[in-house]
């Protein structure tokens, strides 16, 4: 399997403004630029877009755990947060928190935690990801 996402950017860094497209039209020239990466402006940036894989892959790889352990999730919810650290050499993604809560009939809080962090290792985006990745699980009743 393969896919693509795209890139496109004109002008300078602070100036500069990209549009950024997937495959899929999930994403068709959405706007990013240096405003919307460090000042908090609208628009998305790299870093987002790398939570929101995370969390999307991660979620599903635990999907699969969990079946393959006889479970089945009623409901799961991650969000991944992404550090963007400056160092001397420029910036570097250095870590990426993953919360997780989920509702799942037959697991306890150990065993659900148990699989989780099999999907956080195994997923392919952590597999990627060259960061310090943690996780935080909750099992709803």
């Amino acid at each position: 399997m393969s896919t693509y996402g795209s890139a496109k950017w004109q002008g300078g860094i602070r100036d500069g403004k990209g549009a950024i497209s997937t495959k899929s039209g999930a994403l068709t020239e959405y706007p990013y630029g240096f405003a919307s990466r460090f000042e908090g402006k609208p628009g998305t940036n790299p870093e987002e877009l790398i939570g929101a894989a995370h969390a999307g892959c991660f979620t599903m790889a635990l999907s699969l755990i969990l079946g393959e352990a006889g479970l089945t999730a009623e409901r799961m919810e991650t969000r991944a947060d992404v550090t963007l650290v400056k160092q001397a050499d420029g910036y570097a993604i250095t870590a990426v928190h993953l919360t997780l809560t989920g509702k799942v009939p037959g697991a306890d809080q150990a065993r659900f935690e148990e699989l989780a962090g099999k999907a956080k290792v195994g997923c392919p985006v952590s597999k990627l990801l060259n960061a310090e990745i943690t996780l935080e699980v909750t099992l709803e009743a």
